[in-house]
């Protein structure tokens, strides 16, 4: 199964980042239940940016859970040597796995190797690296993540020139790689960043921050219609 198979023309996924760990498994099951089929599964290393975050061993206890439904887990390495962790998130159920263009100095023999453990794969880049110079490194990569926010923390404000970004990106890549979004991402704004070519929304505070998670990503699915 490939990107292209998970993807119902375009998908809002949910960040396990801003998720209350105490209910994880309850809230997992109702957004599922709502019709949710992809989920972002954030690591921090603490050097990449300063959280450390989620690691394999809660991916591997979620993961089954979610491909019961026939639901995905898309991880998110904010982490300085990516290709170390391929293996234990392939290990632990991850499905994909989107690591940062800032982060290693050969994009193409990174998708290789994560590849080689049967994960499809993302590039992400940062607020201040360009579009066009990622897209021109993303080689067979299956998506590219532009941020919209610098990566590490939750609940951080959507940056504005996001919209153009995402539209340069789109320009600059093929139409067979997806274009992701992560980053302040909510109501007022996912019609318009979806419009400017992202078919992958992910929203952490918007959907974990109101006190029905599944009910608020069914809010941002009718946002996008």
């Amino acid at each position: 199964m490939t990107w292209q198979d998970w993807i119902r023309t375009v998908e809002v996924e949910p960040s396990f980042y801003a998720a209350d760990f105490a209910q994880l498994g309850d809230q997992v099951e109702r957004l599922l239940r709502a019709e949710c089929r992809v989920f972002h599964y954030d690591v921090g290393d603490g050097h990449f940016v300063e959280p450390i975050t989620m690691g394999p061993v809660v991916l591997k206890s979620i993961s089954p859970l979610i491909h019961r439904s026939g639901g995905v887990t898309d991880v998110h390495l904010m982490v300085e040597n990516p290709a170390k962790y391929f293996e234990p998130v392939a290990d632990a159920g991850g499905d994909s796995v989107t690591f940062h263009y800032e982060a290693v100095e050969d994009v193409d023999a990174t998708i290789r190797a994560a590849r080689a453990h049967g994960l499809q794969v993302g590039v992400a880049f940062n607020p201040e690296s360009e579009p066009e110079d990622v897209a021109a490194v993303t080689g067979d990569a299956d998506l590219v993540l532009c941020m919209a926010i610098h990566p590490g923390y939750g609940g951080q404000k959507f940056m504005e020139p996001t919209y153009d970004r995402v539209r340069r990106l789109r320009l600059a890549l093929p139409n067979t790689v997806h274009i992701q979004v992560d980053g302040g991402v909510g109501d007022e704004n996912i019609k318009r960043i979806h419009d400017c070519g992202a078919t992958l929304l992910v929203a952490g505070t918007a959907i974990f921050g109101d006190d029905d998670p599944a009910g608020a990503y069914r809010q941002l699915v009718d946002a996008l219609a």
